[in-house]
Order: C-alpha cells, then structure tokens, then sequence
C-alpha cells in the first residue's frame, strides 16, 4: 500500500483545519489588518520627515539612511494606494452587478 502524501492531500488538510469567520468576525479582522496598515505606513512618513529634518539641520550625516527612509515611505505609500485603487474598483464592480 502507498503511503506518500500527495501535495492534494496536504491542501485538503490544511482546508478543513482553516477557521470559519462569522461575516461580523472578518470584517473586524479585515478592519483592525487595514487599521495597522494605515498606521505603518503614517509612521513610516513621519519618520522619513524626521530622518530629512534632522539632515536638514545638519543633525545627521548618514545621508544614505536618509535617503533609505524616503524611499521605503514613499513606496509604501504608493503600494497602499494602489491597493486602495483596487479595492474602490472592486466595490464598483460589485456594484454594477445586476441582482
């Protein structure tokens, strides 16, 4: 008798140990995942606004990690938007759907 696990048989399992959400329970937890999200991506601005601040006023000579930091926020921020975009695109779509 063949006794190998098949990676079907792993989906399976992992499939019937999922959890099951009540409606109330994944919008709290889609809610409170955006919340963190929108929060690191403000922190992470304010924190490029310090770090070029500080440059600014000649506090920092790591012109490097500055530089970093800008870019880490600004592709954070855009990486949030486009999800925003798409996630106001899929809401129209739904919208459009004839019942």
């Amino acid at each position: 008798m063949d006794t190998r696990i098949t990676p079907f048989a792993i989906q399976n399992q992992v499939a019937i140990q999922k959890p099951k959400y009540t409606p109330a329970q994944a919008q709290e937890s889609f809610k409170t995942a955006l919340s963190q999200a929108i929060k690191d991506v403000n922190q992470m601005q304010q924190q490029s606004g310090q770090k070029t601040e500080l440059l600014a006023k000649g506090e920092i000579d790591n012109l490097h990690d500055v530089m970093i930091t800008g870019q880490k926020a600004s592709i954070t921020l855009q990486a949030t938007v486009e999800v925003r975009n798409k996630v106001i695109e899929a809401y129209q779509e739904i919208m459009r759907m004839q019942v």
